[in-house]
């Protein structure tokens, strides 16, 4: 069927190639970033909260809600910022982008890493290397498109 198609749209066609695997537009890191900052926020509420008095069991209830909401909405986040990142890493670069980015593939890698410490830990220290670390890929990514594109979050 596609033969047929491509005969009657284009019959000089001889191949197709595309720098990405979607519609160009379709990829950009900021979604990467907001929910790394939904997690990043999530951490700083979990560690804000107090802890009542135990035999207070109404504050009790109140505080594992928020405390079971909180740690919920942070692996969601990183979750979500982990599947952002695999599909950048994963149908936007391709190989051309390694010789320009030689590094590509291990920043990749351990912002995915931190994504997984991100949504088991509660580490402050290891939510903000994810910002750090999706902030580098911001510049790779629209450096591989030559344009500068400012970072900025929302916080």
């Amino acid at each position: 069927m596609f033969d047929k198609l491509r005969e009657r749209f284009t019959p000089e066609f001889e191949t197709a190639e595309a720098h990405c695997d979607g519609p160009c537009g379709v990829y950009d890191p900021s979604s990467a970033r907001i929910a790394a900052e939904a997690a990043l926020s999530m951490t700083k509420k979990i560690l804000d909260l107090k802890v009542p008095d135990s035999s207070d069991a109404k504050a009790m209830a109140a505080y594992l809600n928020t405390m079971s909401r909180y740690v919920t909405i942070k692996e969601e986040q990183a979750h979500i910022a982990k599947t952002e990142l695999l599909v950048l890493w994963t149908d936007y670069f391709k190989p051309v982008h390694l010789e320009k980015f030689p590094n590509l593939h291990d920043t990749f890698w351990k912002a995915a890493k931190l994504c997984s410490s991100v949504k088991v830990e509660v580490s402050l220290e290891h939510a903000n290397e994810l910002m750090e670390a999706i902030k580098e890929i911001h510049g790779i990514f629209w450096a591989s498109k030559d344009r500068n594109v400012e970072w900025y979050t929302a916080s």
